[in-house]
């Protein structure tokens, strides 16, 4: 069944259709798209979808937590490049456990350049698990990234020599817990041995490659490709983290993930997630301490520039609508 679209405050039917466009296009744990959207005279709801979760490798549902977030900073940057203030309220009901975000469109404005360069950019950012090349990244670029976190109400700490070897020997701790964990394993397996035909999971053309060498970074075999490629380069690798670790926090800190990964697309990088010692709670309290202690590391990136790679894909509108209450 078709759910119709409709007008919300300053933002007409296609203008509706096209933030919720914008919104699907963020990534998501093994592009799961834990998230359905309600259009309603309020406003868009953010709802989480709790029938995508994954209670293996995320039991406390803090990844679809994070990539609701991803897409509910799409739908404001959307918003935003309309002219139009995206205000968001999050956790709006009590009694509506999956309602993460109302956002309400008013007040016409002049679009914001920033948004607007991030907005384009949505299309164009994915997920790019190949090696990258050889190249470092401006400290200019670097000083934006950590900028784009900062700005959402997260922290992307500056990592020293001691600290990235510590999170690389972490990275292949976690690596080895879970391919030791035939429960991760298979669901793994499942959202990753799709056929070109879906609309979700990872299918074998948007796969990457592990490496071979113990000492690079790991990087998950998400199909049937040769094993034995490595990055060449030493990829920029960084953290963002939030300085609690509720819900809300978890929320925000999805949202200043997708404000990083925009703002890196936008710079001409691409991006690919590193999750295996943020997946595993014990490996995580680790890098708690190896951060000092006051953050809490929601999302390990990888950045850089690797070889083009296709989209994965993503579920139609109607598949993530809910019916008006």
């Amino acid at each position: 069944m078709t759910l119709p679209i409709t007008s919300i405050g300053l933002l007409d039917a296609d203008q509706v259709k096209s933030v919720l466009g914008a919104a699907v296009l963020a990534p998501s744990t093994h592009n799961t798209q834990p998230w359905r959207f309600r259009c309603g005279p309020a406003g868009l709801e953010l709802h989480a979808d709790p029938d995508r979760a994954l209670p293996v490798a995320d039991a406390d549902q803090r990844e679809l937590l994070l990539s609701c977030g991803a897409a509910l900073f799409n739908l404001r940057t959307a918003i935003q490049a309309l002219g139009a203030h995206p205000a968001t309220t999050l956790f709006p009901r009590r009694d509506d456990p999956t309602l993460l975000a109302l956002v309400r469109p008013f007040g016409a404005r002049r679009p914001d350049p920033r948004a607007v360069e991030l907005a384009d950019a949505i299309p164009r950012r994915h997920t790019n698990r190949t090696p990258f090349e050889a190249g470092v990244i401006p400290p200019s670029v670097v000083a934006e990234l950590r900028h784009a976190a900062e700005v959402e109400q997260a922290w992307l700490p500056r990592l020293d020599a001691k600290q990235l070897e510590g999170l690389r020997e972490l990275v292949h701790k976690a690596h080895h817990v879970q391919l030791g964990n035939p429960a991760f394993l298979a669901e793994w397996q499942y959202w990753t041995a799709r056929t070109p035909d879906t609309r979700d999971g990872v299918p074998e053309y948007a796969a990457g490659a592990m490496p071979s060498n113990n000492g690079g970074w790991v990087l998950r075999d998400f199909g049937a490709r040769p094993r034995g490629r490595t990055d060449h380069s030493e990829p920029l690798v960084v953290v963002i983290g939030s300085f609690d670790d509720g819900p809300a926090d978890r929320v925000r800190a999805g949202q200043a993930m997708q404000r990083v990964l925009l703002t890196a697309t936008a710079a001409g990088l691409d991006a690919s997630f590193i999750s295996q010692p943020v997946e595993v709670p014990a490996i995580r309290a680790e890098l708690r301490q190896l951060l000092g202690g006051g953050l809490w590391p929601q999302i390990v990136l990888r950045l850089g520039r690797g070889a083009p790679v296709p989209w994965t894909p993503r579920r139609s509108l109607d598949d993530v609508l809910l019916a008006t209450a």
